[in-house]
């Protein structure tokens, strides 16, 4: 580590460790929030330190995405809508930076009040904040963008509202929401909310599937929507906030364009045919070998790593616990002790990548090894009886030697099975009803890296008298599935933040267990887990804060429902030799809102 990369990860150490005192937190309108202390950067900053305000405009990039969709409302359950639309076409109240764990700088509102206790938020807008067809964005679009994402939105905006005691106009450019429940995250929350024109929904069911396009604030308007083949979006000329010192060096080019394609190796030959203009990625042993193709040793594509400093995350297999046969923790034990990890990330990528150890390794915020002790351990006994093993005494995923065979693990895989009441029948498991221990595993179509993987996977399964079914469906199926939790296990991808909140109700919370289109897939409910997070909203010190998350990262890993892979401890990424960003690097890396938003084309001579 530089000692510049060791200063910026003290800063950020302190930005998420370091809680202001509850009273006073705000008692003035300001330019800025940060969930912990203030905001880093003055009201009168000029750019946003990884921008480049001086980057020209112009020119195009284009991406290519793997799957498809039919839908431009990103904000609801029905349809599938290129994320794209959220990042650049719809704005909020206030904006995100990547250098701070969570701060919020004001976009459509120009300044941010709470009450002393965060127990209400005041929002003042712009004057010049305006929709894509220049009408003014009003405290009642506001006002009607919260209340109808609340209650017709997709599923992951009903939590926070219905902690909203009430929203109202206080003024005519500003509105006020008062909080039903102390949480200091809902008022940071309620600045991010997208804001849509009401006047474009009269008359229409906002909650219905449209491939109209969105009257939005921000910088790009849709010139194009072929739906799953291709996605357009447009610089607006017009865009109210191009001046504001938050999108100072940001959305410089002119058009941004999204080709979707069934496979991702089509992706990659495309990029390489310069048909493309980016591509994370994701295997090392790839990265190694596949970047020396002519346009590389031209210069006509470069390749670059990126480094951050955000938590792991978890990826893998994830299994569903709201069937039968995942409710025994034994059951999921066996099958992830079953997964010859080293052995498969050897095969896949050369085992270059670091194994995803805990949900929130690689921060802070991660569980430390061996038996919780202190502010953790407080926090976790009264939940003794819930836990299970690990949480308390400490736990270590299994490792294997890195054979084919896996034999250690296997044994114990069997001996946990065994203990599970599933017994051997002629070469099948049963239980004591006779029924076969089987499975669905549910894959997405193109995604051929996973594939392989399960290939290893279901061999090791016929090993102990499993036998799963594994189904390939395409992007419009797996999105319907895994929204209604119709499957046995599916690949699962959660990213996690320096600053987690109430988002981690919506992934782990027992609300999705029942309720469609959360991202809790694996049916976890745990108040041991929904009271961690509570604490973690209204943490009264760092010490409580930090001991909360490690604590809740015990519960997740020791949970057993996902099967972690790895994690890139960097993204690697190659891009067209014209394309260029800027030499800072947010803490959060290559996150969303880094690419395409701070980079920009050189121009040609």
């Amino acid at each position: 580590m530089t000692p510049i990369q060791a200063l910026r990860a003290a800063i950020i150490t302190a930005g998420v460790l370091t809680l202001c005192p509850v009273p006073g937190a705000q008692a003035e309108p300001k330019h800025g929030i940060a969930m912990y202390g203030d905001p880093a950067l003055p009201p009168d900053f000029v750019s946003l330190p990884y921008a480049n305000p001086d980057a020209p405009k112009g020119g195009m990039i284009r991406f290519g995405e793997r799957g498809g969709f039919d839908s431009l409302n990103p904000h609801i359950l029905k349809g599938r809508a290129p994320y794209a639309l959220r990042a650049l076409l719809f704005e909020s109240l206030m904006g995100r930076t990547l250098d701070e764990p969570f701060t919020l700088y004001g976009l459509l509102a120009e300044s941010v009040e709470t009450g002393p206790n965060r127990e209400w938020v005041e929002f003042t807008l712009r004057e010049e904040a305006a929709f894509s067809d220049g009408s003014p964005v009003t405290v009642e679009d506001v006002i009607w963008s919260y209340e109808t994402l609340g209650t017709q939105g997709h599923p992951r905006f009903l939590g926070s509202w219905s902690k909203v005691e009430k929203i109202e106009a206080t003024g005519p450019r500003s509105l006020r929401l008062t909080f039903n429940t102390a949480d200091r995250e809902l008022a940071l929350i309620m600045g991010m909310r997208p804001i849509f024109q009401k006047a474009q929904f009269e008359g229409r069911d906002f909650s219905e599937s449209s491939m109209i396009a969105p009257i939005a604030t921000g910088p790009y308007v849709v010139a194009e929507a072929e739906p799953g083949r291709r996605l357009v979006l447009k610089r607006n000329p017009d865009y109210w906030g191009k001046d504001l010192p938050l999108n100072a060096g940001r959305h410089n080019f002119d058009v941004i364009q999204y080709d979707f394609f069934a496979d991702a190796g089509v992706i990659f030959e495309a990029f390489k045919a310069g048909e493309l203009s980016f591509y994370r990625e994701s295997n090392p042993a790839r990265w190694a070998d596949r970047y020396t193709f002519p346009a590389v040793a031209a210069g006509a594509v470069k390749t670059a790593e990126i480094g951050h400093e955000r938590p792991t995350g978890i990826s893998g297999l994830v299994m569903n616990s709201r069937l039968p046969v995942f409710q025994d923790w034994r059951v999921r034990d066996a099958l992830i002790h079953a997964f010859n990890y080293e052995f498969i990330a050897q095969t896949q990528n050369g085992g270059a990548d670091p194994r995803i150890t805990s949900y929130f390794a690689n921060s802070v915020l991660g569980m430390q090894d061996g038996p919780a002790e202190g502010e953790v351990k407080t926090l976790l006994e009264p939940f003794a009886d819930e836990l299970l093993p690990g949480a308390l005494d400490g736990y270590a995923l299994p490792k294997s030697d890195g054979s084919a065979r896996n034999r250690k693990n296997i044994r114990k895989a069997m001996a946990l099975l065994d203990d599970a009441g599933w017994r051997p029948v002629e070469g099948e498991l049963r239980n004591a009803a006779g029924e076969p221990l089987s499975f669905e595993i549910l894959l997405r179509q193109g995604a051929t890296d996973h594939q392989a993987i399960i290939n290893i996977y279901v061999q090791a399964l016929e090993r102990l008298g499993i036998r799963p079914v594994v189904t390939t469906v395409d992007n419009a199926q797996y999105t319907e599935r895994t929204n209604a939790y119709d499957f046995g296990m599916a690949f699962y991808l959660r990213a996690l933040s320096l600053s987690p909140g109430n988002e981690q109700l919506l992934y782990w919370g027992a609300r999705g267990v029942s309720e469609p289109g959360s991202r809790n897939w694996m049916g976890m409910d745990s108040p041991a887990a929904e009271a961690m997070i509570d604490t973690m909203l209204n943490a009264d010190g760092r010490e409580q804060f930090t001991a909360a998350t490690r604590a809740l990262d015990r519960i997740l890993i020791t949970g057993r429902y996902v099967i972690p892979l790895w994690y890139g401890d960097v993204s690697r990424i190659a891009y067209r030799g014209d394309l260029r960003f800027p030499e800072t690097l947010p803490a959060y890396g290559d996150w969303p809102g880094w690419m395409p938003h701070v980079w920009w084309q050189e121009p040609q001579d």
